[in-house]
């Protein structure tokens, strides 16, 4: 009581104020008051900025949100890749491998009338050379010294030892060995072993002065080796010099096999010996 005492004029003002506001808003009107549109802005601004900070949050949370999907669905395509690029892998050396086999088929087919055995490299010498390597067949599997070895491009060598489950082979490129061998096209015959100098490259010695024999002549082994069985392809002439002291030709002949990269080879599986004995062995 004492506060409207004291507070009369305040009140009264109230008063006269809420009643003004309330005749306004209980009598039919065509526009809205003045007071009304203050009101109206104000809460149309509000909510506006509202509905700006609403849709800002909005959008960060759908940002983040979809970055965790993104994330995910990076993680799942890198191991899809690291799947597919390890797919490929295996493919190209299943195809790699049916490639080599495809070869072997080739040379077994070349050779046809030699019975032949399938054998893995299994050691080598140290360099990068196949100059001498262990196979992993031996006596169990019917092999025996001075059989003779192929690989895709003819002849690789023989076996010179002869374990239960393991051989060891000595290539055309070693220069212990010195294979008769001869031209296809002109028949004349030398010697073919390992350059010392030159690795991976063989020499046919001791050819007639006379001899026809050029660059390009494929050489093979001939009918008189005590070894190897005849026309097995050893490689090809690739230059043709003359020795002073021996008055007689030799060639530079470079090996069809591929004595950097052998693993797998063919082993002939009978022996061959004729009445001519030479420097073969």
């Amino acid at each position: 009581m004492r506060f409207l005492e004291k507070n009369k004029l305040f009140v009264i003002a109230v008063a006269i104020i809420l009643l003004i506001i309330i005749g306004v808003f209980t009598f039919d009107r065509n526009k809205p008051t003045f007071i009304e549109n203050g009101i109206g802005f104000a809460l149309t601004g509000m909510q506006s900025a509202t509905h700006a900070v609403s849709g800002w949050f909005g959008s960060r949370i759908d940002f983040v949100t979809n970055l965790d999907g993104i994330e995910n669905e990076n993680a799942t395509l890198k191991k899809d890749v690291v799947t597919m690029e390890l797919e490929l892998s295996r493919l190209k050396r299943v195809e790699d491998e049916n490639k080599k086999l495809l070869r072997l088929l080739e040379i077994d087919s070349k050779y046809a009338e030699h019975k032949k055995v399938g054998a893995d490299i299994i050691a080598k010498d140290y360099g990068c050379w196949y100059d001498n390597f262990i196979i992993n067949k031996g006596t169990k599997d019917g092999l025996d010294k001075n059989m003779v070895v192929l690989a895709d491009g003819g002849l690789v060598g023989r076996i010179v030892e002869s374990g239960y489950n393991y051989s060891k082979v000595i290539t055309m490129i070693d220069d212990v060995d010195a294979i008769s061998a001869k031209s296809v096209r002109t028949d004349d015959i030398g010697f073919v072993r390992g350059d010392i100098i030159n690795k991976g490259i063989c020499k046919m010695e001791y050819i007639d002065t006379e001899a026809e024999i050029v660059e390009g002549d494929e050489i093979v082994t001939s009918h008189l080796s005590q070894i190897y069985p005849p026309g097995i392809t050893l490689g090809y002439v690739k230059e043709i010099h003359t020795d002073t002291n021996t008055l007689t030709k030799y060639a530079v002949i470079e090996p069809t096999v591929d004595f950097k990269h052998l693993d797998t080879v063919l082993v002939i599986t009978q022996k061959f010996k004729t009445e001519y004995k030479n420097a073969e062995e």
